[in-house]
């Protein structure tokens, strides 16, 4: 973002040094904002910083064109209300140097970097140099300051909303139940609905012969779970399908379900441990409620403070669609 002289800004565009004899480079002014202003690069280039932030992110595809289209959408906002959150840092005369050079320590401590020299390498081989990084981070952390100085350290919760939140909420603080389980596992497709059977025959008798279920599993069970040894893991109601599910009730710690037909395969479940479950105590809920109601009235509260941070500066969009997203 660039100062601006008056005149440019009403014209809407800014000259910047020439590149050889003879050429000047006009710059399209996109938005003023008080004394700064936006130009078309600013944009294109928090534009591509934002798509490879996002790209980094390795999201599911739908989660990914949601965020993309949003972007496209409100990255003017975006980049208008940080403009204005920084120019709030600057007026409020906000010092962040001991934060930058703490969360820059624990950025290397957190990511195996030994020095800075590694740290500047690292962050120029993913393609930003090194001193843009550290203003961005820096800018960063002066948003975050003036949210935490004019909203965050003022929210206050009293005892009796958390309390009523609590009570008022059981299904969000109870813990649902909880299996652990072996399996043995005989696919369907690579054999014949004979061949099928006769292994699980000979699975059956196995474990009727007292034989451990691990035993069972790393003799006859097809991988990946004859090389686990039938241990197929800890599993929340409701996150395994229903036909697997449901046989598991009324088992007791160590009984096994009969054969289950699911995904073209068959199963043999073993019930190694079953939490039921249970509300948690309030104490035991009140951190989860506590930041529940934080995030709340910070979600209220930083919505209307950025409202009239918006409503008491100058902001004049010269061309809203700078990027061509909805051409």
């Amino acid at each position: 973002m660039k100062k601006i002289i008056a005149a440019m800004a009403l014209a809407g565009t800014v000259w910047a040094a020439a590149p050889a004899v003879g050429q000047e480079v006009v710059e399209e002014i996109v938005v003023v904002v008080n004394d700064d202003i936006i130009t078309l690069s600013d944009c294109r280039e928090t534009y591509e910083r934002r798509v490879a932030e996002l790209r980094a992110q390795q999201v599911p595809p739908e989660e990914y064109d949601r965020q993309l289209e949003f972007l496209k959408k409100e990255l003017l906002e975006l980049m208008i209300t940080d403009l204005l959150l920084l120019q709030k840092a600057k007026e409020l005369d906000l010092n962040v140097q001991e934060q930058l050079k703490a969360m820059i320590e624990k950025l290397k401590q957190d990511n195996n970097i030994a020095s800075d020299a590694d740290l500047r390498r690292a962050i120029e081989q993913q393609g930003m140099p090194y001193e843009v990084w550290l203003r961005e981070y820096e800018e960063g952390i002066m948003r975050q300051g003036v949210l935490y100085t004019e909203i965050e350290r003022a929210i206050v919760l009293e005892d009796a909303e958390v309390v009523q939140y609590y009570r008022q909420n059981p299904a969000e603080f109870t813990e649902p139940t909880e299996y652990t389980l072996n399996a043995v596992y005989v696919a369907g497709e690579s054999r014949t609905a004979e061949e099928a059977e006769a292994i699980k025959a000979a699975i059956d008798a196995k474990l009727a012969s007292g034989a451990p279920f691990a035993d069972a599993a790393a003799e006859l069970s097809d991988p990946p779970l004859k090389e686990a040894k039938g241990e197929l893991g800890t599993f929340k109601a409701g996150e395994l399908e229903p036909a697997l599910e449901s046989p598991l009730e009324g088992l007791a710690a160590g009984e096994t379900t009969g054969w289950i037909n699911a995904r073209n395969a068959w199963y043999r479940l073993q019930l190694v441990e079953k939490k039921d479950s249970r509300l948690l105590s309030f104490e035991e809920a009140r951190p989860q409620v506590e930041q529940k109601l934080y995030n709340q009235k910070r979600a209220v509260e930083t919505e209307a403070f950025l409202k009239r941070l918006r409503e008491e500066s100058y902001v004049k969009v010269l061309n809203a669609d700078p990027l061509g997203f909805n051409k």
